[in-house]
């Protein structure tokens, strides 16, 4: 017969086993729970050193999270009628060809604000296209103030401008015929970028004075006019503006409105009968 004793000792027994069972499976969960965050510590150290030896891995999902964020900020803008935070590139300032006129030299933010008043043109980009001049001009051994006239009398810093016969951009130069050059620049449609088409043109500059053998006859070659009996005034004209030009980087007061000086047209006379034919001359532009 089961006495009150034996009862309290088997209650005893099974109070003690239940307490070491739950003893064991709390133990056992912290293990398990303790492995598990040791695994996932290491898969996000995995991964972390995944992303920072594949760069291209990296920026590939960094640009798609960020392509799928501006989906959904342009999707909700859309829906909200904001059509131009939909259409918004936060990156698009990076296209843009201007220079805070602060950043110039004294000299250039000079030239720079005083092209700005003349042609009715913003000084930003003005000023980017005054940094660029001096910098190819130096390494081109062509006068700065000079590049800069060709443009001024070109195209009037219309980096658009298109003439008759197919030349383009800031200095007008035949892209059809230099199209070579462009493709440092990643093709013809280079032309338009401000820039490129000034980069191009010094180089179509420089070999016309070489090949005429003095500045006013390069710039005859320039314009392809080589083996006529004048030029229209052209020669003239980016002279004179040059001179302005020149008169502005020395200190001077020039008034943005002033009116050139023309210098004496050269005697139609004095070309070299061994100039190259006329339309051959036009493909030097």
């Amino acid at each position: 017969m089961t006495t009150r004793q034996d009862l309290i000792s088997l209650a005893r027994l099974t109070r003690d086993s239940a307490s070491l069972f739950v003893k064991d499976i709390g133990n056992g969960l912290l293990v398990v729970s303790h492995n598990t965050l040791a695994l996932l510590g290491l898969a996000v150290v995995s991964v972390l050193l995944v992303f920072s030896s594949q760069a291209g891995l990296r920026h590939k999902l960094e640009s798609s999270a960020l392509g799928w964020l501006n989906a959904r900020q342009e999707a909700r803008a859309e829906a909200e009628g904001n059509t131009l935070l939909a259409a918004a590139e936060p990156d698009a300032v990076a296209r843009a060809t201007a220079t805070d006129p602060k950043e110039l030299s004294r000299q250039q933010a000079a030239v720079a604000h005083w092209l700005a008043r003349r042609y009715s043109v913003a000084p930003e980009p003005i000023s980017r296209l005054v940094q660029e001049a001096w910098a190819v001009g130096n390494r081109a051994k062509v006068e700065p103030t000079l590049i800069l006239a060709i443009m001024a009398i070109e195209s009037r810093f219309n980096p658009f401008a298109q003439s008759a016969v197919g030349a383009q951009g800031l200095m007008q130069v035949m892209t059809r015929v230099h199209d070579d050059k462009y493709e440092a620049f990643g093709g013809t449609l280079a032309a338009f970028d401000p820039v490129t088409n000034l980069r191009v043109g010094v180089q179509v500059l420089k070999e016309c004075i070489q090949r005429a053998g003095s500045l006013e006859e390069g710039l005859r070659f320039y314009v392809g006019a080589a083996n006529l009996p004048e030029d229209t005034g052209y020669t003239a004209r980016v002279l004179a503006e040059h001179d302005l030009l020149k008169a502005v980087t020395s200190g001077r007061s020039v008034s943005p409105n002033a009116t050139p000086t023309l210098r004496p047209p050269r005697d139609a006379a004095s070309t070299p009968s061994t100039a190259p034919d006329a339309a051959q001359i036009a493909l030097l532009r």
